[in-house]
């Protein structure tokens, strides 16, 4: 029987935990909690960013412990009574790592999260109806096998607390050698003699990334600032593993991840973005205030282009100039840089779309744009523009050349705010209408699914929003398409699964969108490469008394708080050049029923 002293340990650990656990469910609060003066506490929850996603199958919250780190306390609740532990709200002065517990430590709140579960403890006085989520705490790897986790988790019988099971994960690395020491048939054999099972099921797992790194060498100085945050990859989960390091049979289950941001300049559709952000940039001055002038990529004079297309129209409606002239400067659709897009430019475009594409490249001053619409009213005013428009086109500039047609406009004030609010106008129809050219053109979506993007009926501000969700989407889409030419029905899918996400959630370039593909279809990507990512599970049992052992090869430290061992260290030239260097983790886990 456990000593007064550490029965005490063990009631306040038990109510802390409790207590941390009914005021995350009650307020969605992700910690981290203080529990003494060297421990902190987070409650991870669904939706939350999960250290454990790649090493343990979890569904539902559970506990991580780790050593205090230094804070500075925002609030502080009242301390409980009869001297229980106070629990604060904490946040940290710094971005500093996760920091393990040295092993000794981490085994011994192990042991009284399991004196705590188990209801044949009956002088602990404990009431188990309330059921604590599973225990995981980040471990110092000082001992030989280097343990980087100790995990434990109740298990139950109905609604009786019947046993504990007790988790051990271990790392070794970097290791720059392919000597993993144990091979399948040794970690198939350990598991029979440790859970004593005869009937086994083994499993495996790869993720290989499809985006290399990428040399910024090409690119300006501006550009190389923007985060390349490109991110595609496979998952393949395949059953009856012959031998470790396997490559994914084309049986496989493969499962592809997205998640690529706005804005790099590697991106196939980089040019609509400058133009989106020069968009974004004028709506931001409209709601609040002119700041600074956005700048534009271009360098000709803004008014001297828009005098160019006035003449030009005039000469073809004269008869002096042809539509098709050679020499007919067409600054609508350069391509500034080396940079490709495969979202071609429009061979629709009205004069106001026209008007656009000059004016966003190159105006440099809100005078300047007041003299470029100040040349268009005086034409139209003097009959000196008579030019078509789209039918479905909603701005104010658009207003007054339909007006135009019957020889009356009314006056129109480029005083203050009016010009900037006349160019988001035609801005944003143009845009609107590209997309509906790119995803309707390549038979991605239907016009119907692209409503909610198109609407009018709010205001100008959530008409961009809505746009710069749009090219999320197209980003994503015409990426899959330039890098890993997914197949036609792969790219519907991932368009609706796209849109039907922005239709119900605000802008997130940090999703990540998944579909299932067929393996044949990125086998060429994973053939001749290694994995991020190669694990093999071995397991046994069935429902509660099922038990995994697993190994996994990594290129990645498979935990924060991990340092290199053996003065080690990962060098970036070594990862991607021939001497790569690997962490080794294993995994397991043993069952223990309260008696």
């Amino acid at each position: 029987m456990a000593s007064w002293q550490q029965q005490e340990e063990i009631l306040r650990f038990h109510s802390f935990l409790l207590q941390v656990y009914k005021e995350g469910e009650q307020n969605n609060r992700t910690g981290p909690s203080t529990f003494e003066t060297d421990l902190q506490v987070h409650l991870i929850n669904e939706g939350h960013t999960n250290p454990l996603e790649k090493l343990w199958d979890q569904n539902g919250g559970f506990f991580i412990v780790e050593k205090m780190r230094l804070y500075e306390e925002t609030s502080r609740l009242e301390e409980w009574q009869n001297g229980e532990p106070s629990v604060s709200e904490a946040f940290p002065k710094e971005n500093l790592s996760a920091s393990p517990l040295a092993l000794s430590r981490a085994r011994q709140l192990i042991s009284f999260y399991t004196m705590s579960q188990n209801p044949n403890m009956k002088h602990l006085q404990i009431n188990h109806a309330a059921q604590l989520p599973p225990l995981w705490i980040r471990c110092e790897p000082s001992d030989p096998k280097q343990t980087i986790w100790l995990g434990a988790e109740s298990l139950r019988n109905g609604n009786n607390l019947s046993g504990i099971r007790l988790h051990t994960v271990t790392c070794n690395g970097p290791l720059s050698n392919n000597n993993y020491s144990i091979g399948l048939e040794e970690l198939k054999e350990s598991h029979r003699m440790r859970h004593h099972a005869s009937d086994l099921t083994v499993k495996g797992f790869a993720r290989y990334g499809f985006l290399e790194s990428t040399s910024l060498d090409s690119l300006t100085q501006e550009d190389s600032l923007i985060p390349l945050e490109r991110n595609i990859y496979a998952d393949f989960a395949w059953e009856d593993v012959k031998m470790k390091l396997q490559t994914p049979p084309l049986s496989s289950a493969a499962l592809l991840t997205v998640q690529i941001a706005s804005g790099s300049p590697l991106s196939s559709v980089y040019e609509p973005n400058r133009e989106l952000q020069f968009l974004l940039s004028l709506a931001e001055i409209l709601k609040n205030g002119l700041i600074k002038w956005p700048k534009a990529p271009g360098r000709k004079s803004a008014v001297e282009l828009v005098q160019k297309l006035l003449k030009d129209l005039k000469d073809e409606v004269d008869g002096l100039k042809s539509q098709n002239d050679d020499d007919t400067e067409d600054n609508t659709a350069t391509v500034i840089g080396s940079m490709k897009t495969l979202f071609s430019q429009r061979g629709d475009l009205d004069f106001l779309e026209l008007l656009w594409c000059n004016i966003w490249r190159n105006v440099a001053t809100h005078e300047e744009l007041v003299k470029c619409f100040s040349l268009v009213i005086r034409a139209l005013q003097h009959g000196a523009l008579q030019t078509w428009i789209h039918q479905e086109s909603n701005s104010l500039l658009s207003k007054l050349i339909k007006q135009s047609y019957h020889g009356k406009m009314e006056t129109v004030s480029l005083d203050g705010d009016s010009p900037m609010q006349m160019l988001l106008e035609i801005g944003l129809d143009k845009m609107k209408r590209d997309y509906i050219s790119y995803f309707v053109g390549k038979e991605l979506a239907m016009r119907a699914h692209l409503d909610y993007f198109m609407s009018t009926s709010v205001d100008l501000q959530e008409q961009v929003h809505r746009i710069q969700k749009l090219h999320h989407v197209l980003e994503i889409v015409d990426n899959c398409l330039d890098l890993i030419k997914l197949e036609h029905e792969n790219l519907i899918f991932l368009t609706q699964s796209c849109i039907n996400y922005y239709k119900e959630n605000p802008l997130n370039e940090k999703q990540a969108f998944q579909l299932p593909v067929r393996t044949s279809l990125v086998k060429e990507f994973y053939q001749n490469v290694h994995p991020q990512i190669w694990r093999v599970e071995i397991s046994s049992g069935q429902g509660p008394k099922r038990v995994k052992t697993m190994w996994q090869l990594s290129s990645t430290p498979p935990a924060e708080h991990m340092h290199p061992t053996n003065g080690d260290s990962l060098d970036d030239t070594e990862i991607c050049g021939n001497k790569e260097k690997h962490f080794v983790i294993l995994s397991g886990c043993s069952q223990v029923e309260f008696i």
